[in-house]
């Protein structure tokens, strides 16, 4: 379906249409670039757009979508971050900090390969947004991972021909591995939230039990 529909688009519009494609990628990560790269490279191989016309267009196209979502992260920006952070179970403000401090030490690599890894595509540039940085930076460090992740894509489906959708069979192995290791780290996250927290209910209740009976005690001294 997504195929059918990234097709047509290419068809309508040439490389116009590719870049529309990823742009929508960005915004709306269900959609694969993993399968839309390399169409658009099987579509040049046929002629319906040029190489160069193709990489460049969809190179502006994820700075389009990531500019997108660096607008939402700058709106939303710090205070509401954090006031998001309290209604969210197991979420402690003490998290959003540690992440801020993260990011102002690793932000710019995070930018730049973050283009290059499914699923953090797009985010990553949320969290460029709350934190401000540097217009200027961000679509530098944005353009430079997005061009190399689009060539190396476009380039494989250009070379396989017909035969692109191998491409697609291997990503998907590596964007499985991805959300593996992401959903491993949201259970031991969570697991570890749970555990500390029962730990303080366990250890508050035994304070209580023993403020009660050292009053008890001084009531029985006192007859």
């Amino acid at each position: 379906m997504i195929e059918d529909w990234a097709t047509g688009l290419m068809e309508s519009l040439g490389a116009v249409g590719a870049g529309i494609a990823i742009a929508l990628e960005n915004l709306f990560p269900p959609l694969p670039s993993e399968v839309i790269l390399p169409l658009a490279g099987f579509t040049a191989h046929k002629g319906g757009m040029s190489l160069a016309a193709a990489i460049v267009c969809t190179t502006i196209g994820s700075v389009v979508g990531a500019l997108a979502l660096y607008g939402v992260g700058a709106w939303l920006g710090r205070e509401r971050t954090i006031a998001l952070a309290w209604r969210i179970p197991l979420l402690k403000v003490s998290d959003i900090e540690k992440t801020e401090a993260w990011f102002t030490k690793h932000g710019t690599k995070a930018v730049f390969f973050g283009r290059m890894v499914p699923i953090f595509r797009s985010l990553i540039s949320v969290p460029a947004g709350v934190e401000r940085m540097r217009v200027g930076v961000f679509l530098l460090l944005t353009t430079l991972g997005s061009l190399i992740w689009n060539t190396l894509f476009i380039l494989a489906g250009y070379g396989l021909g017909a035969q692109w959708h191998r491409i697609t069979e291997y990503v998907g192995v590596y964007s499985k591995v991805v959300l593996v290791v992401v959903a491993l780290g949201a259970i031991a996250f969570i697991a570890a939230r749970v555990r500390k927290a029962r730990a303080a209910r366990r250890a508050g209740d035994g304070a209580g039990d023993g403020s009660g009976e050292g009053r008890t005690g001084r009531g029985r001294h006192r007859k």
